[in-house]
């Protein structure tokens, strides 16, 4: 009877006994959660990967950025819903993700777990300190507790390693790095299958180390050994590699530019196409950026001889980032000023459209909005975005060089850092594109696309030419070609003339601006 706890007593050694220093019912137990990309909304289906904050086996807590993704709109910062141990990243930088697919597993405490946050893995796979709490069975305890201690004492010790001064000593090889984890987009990695390339001896060109396909052409031309490549051959065989055609990915934002365009022959477009006189904006324009705001221009700043604060703190102006701030006035505030101002006077162009039901049933309707929202057309690297300066009418003429200077410093950041506040799901309903501030036409024939609005205009380059349509003699005239496309299941020809007239009567008349009080 005094057999078995006598021999339990003389077989436990001093490691088993550390290993329950806690009674198992206090250990807490990790699950495994599998993060979803959720539906951020405006119809998305699916987002690319641009960016990783955290690593794997990273910590992260509750409300911390966890990733970038990016749709065909804007890019959108994704948060972590809880706090735990990233274990597994499922959707590598530069991979697509669709809405409800996995984009990584996070370790987390069952205790601290919200159970509607995220869709828990197998449960198989959960890392559990202990049993579930409760009184522990002695047995199993005892026998896992003396496994654990043999594993312990089998464990064969580490092979002791020679001196660098010892003639057997042989250096270190480079860590092997699994090609998997290396950052490549699909396209690259399917050319390097093909081309039996390891990709993880290669050192990526691109952005964070990303391996392009040039990387893996560089690769294969050092593996050419000099001595066998004959030289008379070797130039007509590059200028063959040269002349055969590459093929080329959409990225996200120009597939979905190629989807907008394909949409835009749903509309009927109507085209009309007038110049402006900005000769009277030419001769104000000097005084308008000799007296730019301080807080919009602080090199401008002047030192009064008297504190106007002496007696009560003067208003202080809004806060305006360095990215808002400007040295230079242009015409093109100018005109989406005067344009907003002949918005007001036709609610047609402060109209939106709601197509009526899939069915047939209802009709479409239009939303007349009580401010003018105008859309610029904004060209970045990765593509054409159209952002909103929403109220353009309650703004003034710096105002609205400042929206602008701030909407093309956000355009210009790989990736690009334009959201959906900066291009909301209702967009505007007129749509701005200065073409002449980098061509040197004059006019153009831009395409007007469903949900973009009920015209768009192109605004060419500025010349000075002779007019003669005042005077016999002429005169030297500044002048500015406009082209209009709109949206002729709403606009009427006579509509749109009218309209470009009304806002004709403002760019050439500048004066009236102060008039009506800016």
């Amino acid at each position: 009877m005094f057999i078995r706890p006598l021999r339990r007593l003389l077989t436990r050694s001093t490691a088993v006994s550390r290993f329950h220093t806690f009674p198992p019912c206090l250990s807490s137990r990790k699950i495994l959660q599998n993060f979803k990309l959720a539906d951020i909304g405006e119809g998305i289906t699916e987002c690319e990967v641009i960016k990783w904050n955290v690593k794997e086996l990273g910590t992260v807590q509750s409300f911390e950025p966890l990733c970038e993704v990016q749709s065909d709109k804007a890019s959108v910062e994704i948060t972590s819903p809880f706090d735990g141990v990233v274990k597994e990243i499922l959707v590598k930088e530069g991979e697509v993700a669709k809405v409800g697919q996995g984009l990584c597993v996070i370790e987390v405490d069952e205790e601290l777990l919200d159970s509607g946050s995220a869709e828990q893995v197998d449960p198989a796979l959960s890392t559990a300190s202990a049993p579930s709490p409760g009184i522990p069975n002695s047995k199993f305890v005892e026998e896992d507790a003396i496994s654990r201690a043999e594993q312990i004492h089998e464990e064969p010790s580490a092979p002791r390693r020679p001196h660098p001064m010892d003639p057997n000593y042989s250096p270190p090889s480079a860590p092997h790095v699994n090609p998997e984890n290396v950052l490549a987009k699909p396209s690259v990695r399917h050319y390097a299958r093909q081309s039996k390339v390891d990709l993880a001896l290669l050192s990526g060109s691109g952005r964070d180390g990303r391996i392009e396909k040039k990387d893996i052409d560089a690769f294969l031309s050092r593996q050419v050994s000099p001595v066998s490549v004959d030289p008379a051959s070797a130039a007509p065989r590059a200028q063959a590699q040269a002349e055969q055609d590459v093929i080329v990915e959409l990225g996200r934002t120009r597939y979905g530019m190629w989807k907008a365009m394909t949409q835009s022959l749903e509309v009927p477009h109507f085209g009309y196409s007038t110049s402006l006189d900005l000769t009277s904006l030419h001769s104000l324009l000097p005084i308008l950026n000799s007296h730019i705001p301080e807080h919009f221009n602080p090199s401008n700043s002047s030192s009064l001889p008297i504190n106007p604060s002496a007696l009560h703190p003067a208003p202080s102006p809004p806060p305006v980032p360095a990215s808002a701030q400007f040295t230079r006035l242009t015409y093109l505030p100018i005109l989406i000023k005067t344009l907003a101002k002949a918005m007001m006077a036709w609610p047609v162009l402060r109209s939106s459209i709601t197509p009526g039901s899939a069915n047939g049933g209802g009709k479409p309707t239009l939303t007349i909005r009580p401010h003018a929202d105008i859309a610029v057309a904004l060209s970045t690297t990765t593509g054409l975005y159209t952002p909103v300066i929403p109220h353009a009418d309650t703004h003034n003429i710096y105002s609205l060089s400042s929206q602008l200077k701030h909407l093309s410093f956000l355009g210009r950041q790989v990736p690009c850092a334009l959201t959906m506040n900066e291009m909301p799901k209702r967009g505007a309903t007129v749509t701005v594109s200065n073409v002449g501030a980098i061509g040197d036409g004059e006019y153009a024939h831009p395409v007007l696309v469903p949900g973009g609005g009920v015209a768009i205009v192109a605004i060419g380059r500025a010349r000075w030419v002779w007019d003669v349509s005042k005077s016999e003699r002429g005169e030297r005239r500044l002048k500015v070609g406009v082209s209009w496309s709109a949206d002729h299941r709403v606009l009427e020809g006579a509509e749109l003339a009218a309209f470009v007239e009304s806002w004709r009567a403002y760019v050439e008349a500048p004066e009236r601006l102060i008039g009506e009080g800016i």
